[in-house]
């Protein structure tokens, strides 16, 4: 089986990837292969991942990824930095198995004249003024639905609702359902101006597109990538076709990350 490992410049994270790499290429069953891997090894912490998953964005449906947490825990990373042997058994005895998440689609039009984009996000995508506030109409399935007045727009996965999305008091999902969330950012409500004030969360046949008022002046995340100094038109979001794969190894329940990355006092202490 071909294994990559892709980690951040942490001395910690570099100490494991090098130990990583010494055992695969010791191994019968194992290959060290960068360029076209079938499991993704990430060392690091969430952001490692997220540079992983979008370095390898061409072949996503191709690979798995396992994720080896360096410092704190992580959502998406289930071993630790002194399991590096077990996870080297746990890949030489590899099935297949796997589990999946949905991901996030995001087609860009711009008034520029030119090429149109079209991007995944693991987490979210965010839409923000420069300055001032952002002005834009959002529309569910091409039919109006509000004018929006604020700071910004958060757009999340259901694994990425846990992210930048809970904290502009988004709702948490599970990532069982397919499922797309808006979260304003800092809307402005008064008796001339109007939004939701709700996280809205569409179904997978549905869709939603963000129009400004300004194409001008924005930046637009997709995780921690950025599109920025081009005039938008309007950004559509829908789940994507494709899904991230994890080797389920060890996989731990989503609602027990939950508990244990924000919760932290379990019913025994």
């Amino acid at each position: 089986m071909r294994v990559a490992i892709y980690s951040n410049d942490g001395s910690t994270s570099n100490k494991v990837a090098s130990q990583l790499k010494a055992k695969i290429k010791d191994s019968d069953k194992l290959n060290y292969d960068g360029l076209n891997p079938e499991i993704v090894i990430s060392v690091g912490g969430d952001g490692t991942l997220l540079s992983a998953f979008h370095h390898y964005i061409d072949s996503i449906n191709k690979i798995r990824f396992v994720g080896i947490h360096t410092g704190h825990l992580g959502f998406y990373t289930d071993w630790r930095d002194y399991e590096v042997q077990q996870l080297v058994d746990s890949l030489e005895d590899d099935n297949g198995q796997s589990v999946s998440y949905p991901l996030l689609s995001i087609d860009i039009k711009y008034k520029d004249g030119g090429p149109s984009d079209s991007m995944v996000a693991l987490n979210e995508s965010t839409l923000k003024r420069v300055n001032g506030t952002m002005v834009t109409d959002v529309n569910i399935k091409d039919e109006f639905f509000e004018k929006f007045r604020g700071d910004g727009l958060c757009v999340s996965t259901p694994t990425g609702s846990t992210a930048y999305n809970k904290s502009v008091s988004g709702a948490i999902i599970s990532p069982q359902f397919n499922a797309v969330q808006v979260s304003e950012m800092a809307s402005i409500n008064n008796r001339v101006f109007r939004t939701l004030g709700s996280p809205i969360i569409i179904p997978p046949n549905e869709w939603i597109t963000i129009i400004p008022d300004d194409p001008y002046h924005n930046i637009l995340t997709c995780d921690q990538l950025l599109v920025k100094n081009r005039p938008i038109e309007s950004i559509t979001y829908s789940i994507s076709n494709d899904r991230i794969y994890f080797a389920q190894y060890r996989h731990t329940h989503f609602w027990k990350r939950v508990s244990n990355s924000f919760i932290g006092v379990h019913k025994d202490d």
